[in-house]
């Protein structure tokens, strides 16, 4: 969402699901959770919209401008965003097989670079009502990613192939009919009349055309491309945001039955979730650095017969940075004497 003249200040990812419930968060561009709300599991899209477009009002918020994941990209999605006030930015699935995608792959044009590893391509599709505006984005290094993750697919499909070919009967069937339907292999793989299957290296030149991209959408003609796709991207906060959730600050399993425990579960991870991420702008630190460098730094206790010291393990060059960066001062070296009489 956009305050004044910032771009994309506010997201909301409302697609995680707890128990009976549904979780949205908002963070600011840096990745900062400003707010979280928890809904029923079976809230609609257009109420989820409408519930946080009112708790966003009093923020006198200049325009809004929703991100959304893929899973919003329906056309009955996109009325839903631009009668909730404002305008959309949202990811387009790319292996649907839509005719609109088909097109804007197909458009002719060159890239243009605007981030390092962020090239971005305009696309306009139809006139009038049917007018849709595209952004076509390329990232250099996925590309090479996705093709070391196919060819390292496809050279499983080749063992898989040479070791059903020495076997026959029932075996041999369902081994074929396994590796048809198994999830990333079966993509490049046709079954031809005789019943025998082979590498389709068709599917692979298709697959090879869409290595490192992904299609935006957008209602806003106002909004660079540019900026539409640094917008998006910003969308990958929130996401890192409920991945934080779900793992380092086990959001899930709640073992929690009545909604206002499940509400202040959520709340507390929340908090939590706002400790690291300022955390880790102030360090310029992964979370997972911070904590493997602090848990180093420990309480130790000693007895001798003279009594019993509380003392703490002399803080590393590190230890000492990233407290200071936190602007906590350094735990003290002697916690407790105790003086045996």
């Amino acid at each position: 969402m956009d305050t004044g003249k910032q771009f994309g200040t506010f997201f909301l990812e409302a697609n995680c699901t707890v128990a009976v419930e549904r979780i949205g968060l908002a963070v600011t561009k840096e990745g900062i959770p400003v707010k979280c709300w928890t809904m029923p599991g079976n809230t609609s899209d257009m109420k989820t919209v409408e519930k946080v477009k009112s708790d966003l009002l009093g923020w006198k918020l200049g325009r809004c401008v929703w991100v959304m994941d893929r899973g919003m990209s329906s056309e009955e999605n996109r009325l839903i965003l631009q009668k909730a006030g404002g305008h959309y930015i949202i990811g387009e699935k790319l292996r649907d097989n839509q005719e609109i995608h088909r097109e804007v792959l197909a458009k002719r044009g060159r890239f243009t670079s605007v981030r390092e590893n962020l090239e971005i391509k305009e696309v306009i599709i139809g006139d009038g009502e049917k007018r849709r505006r595209f952004i076509l984005v390329h990232n250099p290094d996925e590309a090479k990613k996705d093709q070391a993750t196919r060819e390292k697919t496809i050279k499983k499909i080749e063992e898989a192939l040479k070791s059903i070919k020495e076997q026959t009967g029932h075996g041999h069937t369902k081994n074929v009919c396994a590796l048809l339907s198994h999830r990333t292999m079966g993509r490049y793989l046709r079954q031809l009349k005789t019943g025998r299957i082979k590498i389709d290296k068709g599917k692979i030149r298709e697959e090879a055309h869409l290595d490192g991209k992904y299609i935006i959408s957008t209602s806003d003609d106002t909004l660079s491309p540019e900026d539409v796709a640094l917008g998006y991207k910003q969308l990958m906060e929130v996401e890192r945001a409920f991945r934080t959730l779900k793992t380092t600050l086990d959001l899930r399993p709640v073992y929690h039955r009545k909604d206002e425990r499940i509400e202040a579960h959520v709340f507390l991870c929340f908090l939590a979730l706002l400790l690291v991420r300022v955390a880790e702008r102030k360090t310029n630190m992964p979370w997972d650095h911070i904590k493997a460098q602090m848990e180093r730094l420990h309480l130790g206790e000693f007895f001798s017969k003279e009594g019993r010291v509380l003392q703490t393990t002399e803080p590393t060059p590190e230890q000492v940075n990233i407290l200071k960066q936190l602007k906590i001062s350094p735990p003290q070296r002697i916690r407790h004497i105790q003086v045996t009489p």
